[in-house]
């Protein structure tokens, strides 16, 4: 039940990318919470995973990459739509890359993602739940923001420059939680890039 959560939310955000193109400010505005509840969905189903007993490997792995995937997607939609800067799905797309990459090493080797940092604040920051959700939070403001704000732009409203504002700011706060997050798995992951050492030959075997 929790992959079919965590697939649920590609549909659901193909919804939400089209109807932002519709240009129409009522349909946007409706999109604000639409966008939410699409990010929350990535706490809805680590909840039903271990409440149910469904957490994996192949979980775990399938929920950083449906979530990767629906970050980079609304960064470079926003980009598109000229309410975030192009800078913005650079980082994201780089940062997710290296993450990912060091990632499937330790995967391969049957380590989880999130058990992967060894450094206690590394995991604090990584894998600590309080992080995992002060993150996802963030992320849900800063995607409501910038859905607003095209709205309010749309709509040539008064406050759509102040909005935009705020949702920049809190854009760029996510951002930088984003490399915050990233930096330990790349700098504590190099160690998993290196060859495993090959076991040594028992010299009295012939």
């Amino acid at each position: 039940m929790a992959n079919a959560i965590t697939l649920s939310r590609f549909p659901l955000l193909f919804i939400y990318i089209a109807l932002l193109y519709t240009k129409n400010p009522t349909v946007i505005f409706w999109c604000v919470p639409f966008v939410v509840f699409i990010t929350l969905m990535d706490t809805f189903d680590g909840i039903i995973a271990r409440k149910f007993g469904e957490v994996s490997l192949l979980g775990s792995a399938l929920d950083i990459a449906v979530d990767r995937a629906f970050e980079i997607i609304l960064w470079v939609v926003y980009s598109d739509l000229h309410l975030v800067p192009v800078i913005i799905p650079i980082i994201v797309i780089t940062r997710g890359t290296l993450t990912d990459t060091v990632r499937a090493v330790g995967m391969s080797r049957g380590q989880a993602a999130f058990d992967q940092v060894k450094h206690p604040l590394s995991q604090f920051l990584v894998s600590s739940r309080f992080m995992r959700n002060l993150y996802g939070i963030t992320k849900g403001f800063a995607f409501a923001f910038v859905t607003a704000s095209l709205g309010f732009i749309v709509l040539d409203h008064p406050w759509a420059g102040w909005v935009h504002i705020m949702a920049l700011v809190i854009s760029w706060l996510a951002i930088t939680m984003t490399i915050l997050r990233g930096l330990p798995v790349i700098i504590e992951g190099l160690s998993l890039l290196k060859d495993p050492p090959l076991a040594k030959k028992d010299s009295t075997t012939p």
